[in-house]
């Protein structure tokens, strides 16, 4: 029986939450990721999975890619493109993995296996590192190898109960016709915020002659509730001792431990979460400062590089305040993964793989209502 799937390639494929995303329409014919202790949860998951080569994207050669795939997802290391990150941009050692990346695409394409498609997803610092010129640099990238791009902004917290911001830039090939709703003449909210419009308009001619407005219908879907996804009795973490949560609320300014004192005195179950950041004191000295919200929604997960990324549940329940790290679990729910996802034995590992991910029901959203329709021309054309 013929496999109608759409084939595609996953670079930097992590756990494989694009994976998850994209679902049963799309059959991965090749996913590439470095570190072996994320390919191992990927592996844990989805099997044994030939298709999956732990290489650095720097060794790989266009003979190591099967076939012509429909759609290449490339979710390329932010650190030196992050606000937070080293500002090195695409010079830098991980950031600057996109350059190899392209030339492969380049390769294929000499070879008359051009992908249709090409999603390249990363922070939103991406539209400002060395003011702008990174960005342009990546649209250039892609216009000069035939394809009209077009980015979008999207924020996990419409799905999800976390803050994630997203920059998604989508090419499609010049020859790939753009489907009536799927563009639209002008930037438009929420996927367009004023950051994105500036570095669009910042392009040179040259390129703004290739940009698109990518259209996307705003989500309204239930979202599920921090309270939800919060475990009580944690297998990978334990709650802090008395002493542990009191030193952490000392680390507080006026500001967030009138939060806590205001949830106590409410009375009820209030469930936050807990960051622990460098900030500058009145002297202007730096000083580690722990920040609190009780809005519902979480921070920005990240890698646990140093102990300030670890974010922290904070319970007040009836005037007692526990707190205790995020365990595991609870980040692969904010990242929309199953609970069947096995996760890492260490606690570490895990939070690496779920803070380097890709949200999955945002990939979903894009996949729906983008790249499916985009990829139905496509989908004719090898029937015809």
């Amino acid at each position: 029986m013929t496999d109608t799937r759409l084939a595609w390639y996953e670079f930097f494929a992590g756990g494989g939450m694009a994976r998850l995303g994209l679902g049963s329409r799309w059959k991965c014919a090749f996913a590439n990721e470095w570190c072996e202790k994320k390919a191992a949860a990927y592996r844990a998951y989805f099997g044994r999975s030939p298709e999956l080569l732990v290489k650095d994207v720097a060794e790989l050669s266009v003979d190591d890619l099967p076939g012509e795939p429909d759609l290449v997802w490339a979710s390329f290391p932010c650190q030196d493109l992050s606000l937070a990150g080293s500002g090195a941009g695409l010079d830098g050692e991980r950031s600057g993995t996109f350059k190899p990346l392209w030339r492969l695409v380049k390769s294929m394409a000499r070879k008359g296996r051009t992908p249709s498609l090409v999603v390249l997803e990363n922070v939103v610092g991406t539209l400002t590192s060395h003011q702008g010129s990174d960005f342009t640099a990546i649209v250039r990238a892609l216009s000069g190898s035939g394809y009209r791009v077009g980015a979008l902004v999207i924020d996990a917290v419409r799905f999800l109960p976390q803050s994630r911001p997203r920059l998604f830039l989508v090419g499609a090939q010049s020859s790939l016709p753009i489907a009536r709703g799927l563009s639209c003449q002008a930037p438009l909210e929420p996927w367009h915020p004023k950051a994105l419009v500036r570095a669009a308009e910042s392009l040179p001619q040259s390129l703004r002659t290739h940009w698109v407005w990518w259209s996307l219908p705003v989500p309204h879907c239930r979202v599920p509730t921090l309270e939800s996804l919060i475990e009580e009795n944690p297998t990978a973490t334990c709650w802090h001792t008395a002493v542990e949560t009191k030193k952490l609320l000392n680390l507080m300014d006026s500001l967030h431990r009138k939060k806590v004192d205001d949830a106590r005195r409410l009375g009820g179950r209030w469930i936050g979460t807990v960051y622990k950041r460098t900030r500058l004191n009145g002297d202007g000295a730096k000083t580690q400062r722990a920040e609190v919200r009780f809005d519902g929604i979480a921070g920005c997960l990240r890698t646990p590089v140093g102990g300030s990324s670890r974010q922290t549940v904070i319970v007040v329940e009836n005037g007692t305040v526990r707190t205790r790290l995020l365990s595991p679990r609870e980040a692969a729910r904010l990242m929309g993964v199953p609970d069947s996802y096995p996760l890492p034995c260490s606690y570490n590992e895990a939070y690496h793989v779920f803070g380097d991910g890709v949200a999955v029901p945002v990939v979903r959203w894009l996949e729906k209502y983008l790249l499916s329709p985009l990829s139905e021309y496509r989908t004719f054309e090898q029937v015809a």
